[in-house]
């Protein structure tokens, strides 16, 4: 399930780095896993709909693993936390044009309470 709580991220075209502005969302999420240590989490990484559907799944992956492993150093348990790509399939946006595009960029956070 969807939760406020947890606050997606976004990256740049062809990128799966963690932006300064970024890393301050992840932060905060960090802080609520911690306080919600029985949580399960899951990462989706996503992509816009440019590029070959293996590209995209593999950057989607690249993506998710960037924000796992933020995560970790962070100090969450990786076996708290499960990895899925879902490349460009279920995006947030469908115009045609950079505004959208990059909201589709991102790591979407779900939540399983244990």
């Amino acid at each position: 399930m969807a939760t406020g709580a947890l606050r997606d991220i976004h990256f740049e075209f062809d990128r799966y780095d963690i932006h300064p502005d970024d890393a301050k969302i992840l932060d905060e999420n960090a802080k609520w896993m911690r306080a919600n240590p029985n949580s399960l989490i899951l990462i989706e990484g996503r992509a816009d709909e440019r590029g070959t559907n293996e590209y995209n799944l593999a950057l989607g992956e690249r993506r998710a693993k960037a924000t796992f492993n933020y995560l970790a150093g962070q100090g969450i348990q990786a076996n708290r936390i499960t990895l899925i790509s879902y490349s460009e399939e279920r995006p947030q946006c469908t115009e045609k044009n950079e505004a959208c595009w990059s909201r589709n960029r991102r790591a979407h956070f779900l939540v399983r309470p244990q």
